[in-house]
């Protein structure tokens, strides 16, 4: 058998590396069920308009296919009086719909998150029935709906701040390791006067003066997401900068960029991955926590913490809180599991 080159051993020394750790991950069965459950519910939830709809995903007219789902139809197109966007649930549009030779089909829950119950008899919020599978909030909006897209908010939120944190933290606690000195001193001190900033006043100052929105509040909250993981990043990166093979890439005149993502970023990137679920689990309850309290995303944005803070102001409405307070303690549990999971798969001491 032909010898490897150089190169080529090295991919596959990496290889059986990564399939010895992804081994070691799924020999804990509860970080790895955990992980595969999260995906799902995940992967589901960012097809929530297919799933979750007051739209139809298609309709059979006349012999032609519609996909009102992607394309908006005025009335006219289905033998209706307005040009208008079609109401797929008017008695009227119904009626047309169903003649024979039509036919429709609508999503699992026929309910958007915006989209109000019109046929609800009682007062609102109402409790669960079979139209509205968890009941209507104080608007008579689907809570169902507002769970599904409120849970995708929620993650998108998580994983993009946790990205937006790591990478500056990563930055910063890598210039700090690498250089030391003065530059670590100094940065030090800034971080020291960052953290001691007042967060939470600064955010309802900045949710008064401009209107609240998602990528306000992203950035608001990665200007302090990063400092926890800087510290970590700089002590790798402390410990590894006077390693032998570093002295010799800067003897050998390798650039300071170079060495830091080439030699000393691998092994320093341990507890920068050990701490990702655990940073999304902390992003995705910030979140919760500022839409609880109104400086969140605008309302009309579905929310975990919206949601709760409709349970709070309408205590008789026991399936506001207890569905959102489910899927908010499962994700997090769920995440805490994988947590767990990465932190016993990259431990020393367990290899």
């Amino acid at each position: 058998m032909p010898s490897l080159p150089p190169g080529g051993r090295l991919n596959v020394a990496l290889s059986k590396r990564r399939d010895k750790t992804w081994q070691r991950f799924k020999r804990n069965k509860r970080g790895y069920y955990s992980l595969i459950f999260f995906l799902v519910f995940f992967s589901l939830c960012l097809a929530a308009e297919i799933i979750s709809n007051d739209l139809p995903l298609v309709i059979g007219y006349e012999g032609k296919v519609y996909f009102p789902i992607f394309i908006s139809y005025p009335e006219t197109t289905f033998g209706g009086d307005f040009e208008t966007e079609s109401d797929y649930k008017d008695p009227f549009m119904m009626e047309k719909l169903h003649r024979p030779g039509n036919w429709i089909v609508f999503p699992l829950n026929k309910h958007s998150y915006n989209s109000i119950n019109q046929e609800i008899s009682g007062p609102v919020p109402s409790p669960p029935t079979w139209d509205n599978l968890l009941g209507t909030d104080d608007r008579g909006r689907d809570v169902l709906a507002r769970i599904i897209y409120g849970f995708r908010l929620s993650v998108l939120f998580g994983l993009a701040l946790t990205l937006v944190g790591t990478t500056v933290g990563i930055v910063a606690g890598a210039v700090q390791g690498y250089f030391g000195g003065r530059t670590d001193l100094w940065m030090q001190r800034i971080i020291e006067i960052w953290g001691a900033m007042p967060e939470l006043y600064l955010l309802i100052i900045f949710a008064s003066i401009f209107k609240p929105s998602y990528t306000l509040l992203l950035l608001l909250l990665s200007l302090f997401s990063w400092m926890g993981l800087s510290d970590y990043v700089r002590a790798e990166f402390l410990k590894g900068r006077n390693l032998d093979y570093v002295k010799a890439a800067k003897a050998l005149g390798v650039g300071n960029v170079t060495i830091m993502r080439r030699h000393l970023l691998p092994n320093g990137m341990t507890p920068v991955i050990t701490f990702l679920p655990f940073r999304v689990s902390a992003a995705i309850l910030a979140l919760t926590s500022l839409d609880f309290l109104g400086l969140g995303v605008p309302p009309s944005t579905p929310s975990l913490g919206e949601l709760l803070a409709q349970g709070k102001g309408n205590l008789e409405a026991w399936w506001l809180s207890l569905a959102a307070f489910s899927v908010l303690v499962g994700t997090l549990v769920l995440l805490i599991f994988i947590g767990e999971a990465l932190r016993g798969t990259f431990d020393p001491r367990r290899k």
